[in-house]
């Protein structure tokens, strides 16, 4: 503290907890000198998101997408538990690093899987409900810190709906893409059968040992000791690599941006709760924006269209007079209601571009980049209550936004670089998805004059060639093939 301007320790701490409650901050005694201990926790939790989305991921693509995410589900229970009744500081934070880790784990498989369970015409309300569901969760946060003050009643209350979802192991198919690229046919086929009889379509097992051919085929000339495909692989061939920076790029620009708004409420003015909930609603809209748009736009005009108005809102910001307060409440909102449908789009976009072999481990690597400015954030807050404590105490905490109003030119100018460079990526809009490294590389190579590249010709003429040899028993079947309907339907 500071006495005729001078510092001198701390002997006592007497703590308000008022508006938060008893928090692990009081607990331990994180402040004055130990003030960096908040910051380091915080980074190590994001640290354990970004190693979760490596491992996760991977283990996805090689165990299956079920297994990886009960897998998860279950060591998020325990470490949830531990965290809040851990005795001292350093118990607490390791058990956050792996929560976060398991929690990379849950929702990342969980929103690949929602994905591999719907046709093209689904992939964007399935990816974008799903994301809803993040912003709800989001917002039940502060209505569960309102009501419960004690931090480690509020952990325990945060971590123990997770024992209702282990239900989901006798409802949850494995993903029919998966075990397709696993060459595990038989309970591919059988999960098929099951998705269209519950889509109300008939199918016969020869129409469908038609469909699955050609890759059954794959399989059987494929090399039983090659290597099975990693993320690594992204970089051994051109245009996967170029598609894959650009991607991964556009997670960090949308992370950076996306997180120094909503880390930012507590200046908002008002009760904390409340922005806190206000900042989680207006996602509600973003995500709905993007159900009516991105299968009648496609997936690159929206991300690199909303990546840009998220900019400019942020440049009006500094236009914007301190006085009229409303103004810049109103153009962050609008920000961060731009950018966060950026963020639903360049998950969709970002899992359509991968191949089926590495689509879970190349979401991961993107979530990985996404992750950098949140580990270094929490330091950047810490280095700002240090250069000026008097003012900051008074207008910032340790869970305010360090990248807030107050650095619009840096966020704009990643969200801007990601926008641009974004067009030169190929569109996915009612595109069959790549399963293969080899479908992967060739995906959106030569694009013609009208747009249509060599691998949508081999893919037509495919299909063509299918349609001449399907049978007529196909029930429900108006101007479609069986391949068609599965898709519409949602079980490819």
């Amino acid at each position: 503290m500071l006495v005729h301007n001078k510092s001198i320790p701390c002997e006592n701490f007497i703590f308000d907890d008022d508006v938060y409650g008893y928090t692990s901050v009081i607990e331990y005694k994180l402040t004055c000198k130990n003030a960096y201990f908040i910051a380091t926790s915080n980074a190590l939790f994001m640290v354990g998101v970004m190693i979760g989305s490596i491992v996760f991921g991977e283990l996805s693509d090689r165990y299956g997408r079920k297994l990886t995410f009960f897998i998860s589900l279950v060591m998020q229970l325990v470490f949830g538990v531990i965290a809040a009744f851990s005795p001292e500081y350093w118990t607490f934070t390791i058990a956050r690093v792996i929560v976060g880790a398991s929690t990379s784990g849950v929702f990342l498989v969980a929103y690949v899987i929602g994905l591999e369970m719907v046709g093209p015409s689904k992939r964007p309300i399935a990816g974008t409900v799903s994301q809803m569901f993040f912003s709800l969760g989001y917002m039940l946060t502060a209505v569960f810190a309102l009501y419960i003050s004690d931090w480690r009643t509020l952990q325990f209350a945060l971590t123990i709906p997770g024992v209702f979802f282990l239900c989901y192991w006798w409802f949850i198919p494995e993903s029919a893409r998966w075990l397709i690229s696993k060459n595990k046919m038989i309970e591919a086929k059988q999960l098929i059968q099951i998705a269209a009889k519950s889509n109300k379509v008939t199918i016969s097992d020869e129409t469908l040992n038609s469909l699955l051919a050609s890759t059954e085929e794959k399989h059987k000339t494929k090399d039983p000791n090659e290597k099975s495909p990693s993320v690594l692989d992204i970089f051994k061939h051109s245009n996967l690599r170029k598609r894959a920076l650009i991607i991964f790029f556009d997670w960090f620009a949308n992370n950076i941006t996306y997180y120094g708004l909503s880390w930012n409420t507590n200046n908002l003015g008002g009760n904390p709760y409340l922005n806190f909930v206000i900042s989680g609603a207006v996602e509600i809209p973003a995500y709905t924006f993007l159900i009516l748009t991105l299968n009648r736009w496609g997936r690159k005009k929206i991300m690199c269209g909303c990546m840009i108005v998220a900019g400019l809102a942020l440049i009006l910001t500094m236009a914007v007079p301190r006085s009229q307060q409303w103004l810049v409440v109103t153009l962050a909102m609008i920000g961060k209601l731009a950018i966060t449908a950026s963020y639903g789009a360049v998950y969709i976009f970002s899992t359509e571009q991968f191949p089926t072999v590495i689509r879970n481990a190349g979401l991961g690597a993107g979530s990985t980049c996404a992750r950098l400015g949140s580990i270094i954030a929490p330091y950047i807050n810490l280095m700002r209550e240090k250069l000026s404590p008097q003012e900051n105490f008074l207008k910032y905490n340790y869970t305010s936004c360090p990248i807030g109003i107050e650095s619009e030119i840096f966020e704009l100018r990643f969200t801007f670089i990601g926008g641009v460079l974004s067009l030169v990526l190929p569109e996915t809009l009612n595109k069959r998805l790549p399963e293969t490294i080899e479908e992967g590389e060739a995906f959106g190579k030569e694009i013609g004059e009208i747009g249509i590249t060599k691998e949508d010709e081999v893919l037509n003429s495919v299909k063509t060639d299918k349609l001449k040899t399907l049978p007529n028993n196909i029930e429900n079947n108006e101007n479609t093939d069986a391949e068609s309907k599965l898709l519409a339907n949602g079980t490819t």
